[in-house]
């Protein structure tokens, strides 16, 4: 499994890999169960909703959320098809386009924030006591630090 761990360090691993695992396809389900999108659509509804003008250059959103351009502009033409945003010609770059919330896709992001909040308090916050919160950012720090993710990957994520 992990070269040179003890049983201890790959049990930790595995249960740490499952956790981590689990929690985002508990959270993935629930979104899409009580909103009726994904996590990959819910991360570009809230890097547009939290720019003050509701919309970005695709490039952009791609540097917000630390995704590869034409992931981006895929999962934005399948957005498009169920108008939770559309296109919009940018007036100073005649190849460029803006990407701009519809007002479904504000309904969505909104009921979306709401659910991910109590979903994240429920299966996460809920069931750590303040001592293992702290353990735990101190851990994140810390590996954090000795990875050096890039700027983008640093962004606090969508709960």
């Amino acid at each position: 499994m992990i070269a040179e761990a003890s049983q201890d360090e790959q049990e930790l691993w595995r249960s740490f890999f499952t956790m981590r695992r689990q929690l985002e396809l508990t959270l993935e389900r629930r979104l899409q169960a009580d909103v009726g999108i994904s996590t990959a659509d819910y991360e570009i509804l809230s890097a547009l909703n939290h720019d003050p003008s509701r919309r970005l250059r695709a490039g952009h959103i791609g540097d917000l959320i630390g995704w590869e351009k034409s992931r981006v502009s895929h999962q934005i033409t399948r957005m498009e098809q169920r108008d939770l945003v559309k296109r919009e010609e940018c007036g100073d770059d005649a190849r460029g386009v803006w990407v701009a919330l519809t007002s479904e896709g504000a309904r969505a992001v909104l009921n979306a924030e709401r659910d991910r909040r109590a979903a994240v308090r429920e299966h996460f916050f809920d069931v750590l006591d303040e001592h293992e919160k702290r353990v735990l950012t101190a851990i994140s720090h810390k590996v954090l630090d000795s990875i050096r993710p890039p700027v983008c990957d640093e962004v606090s994520s969508p709960a």
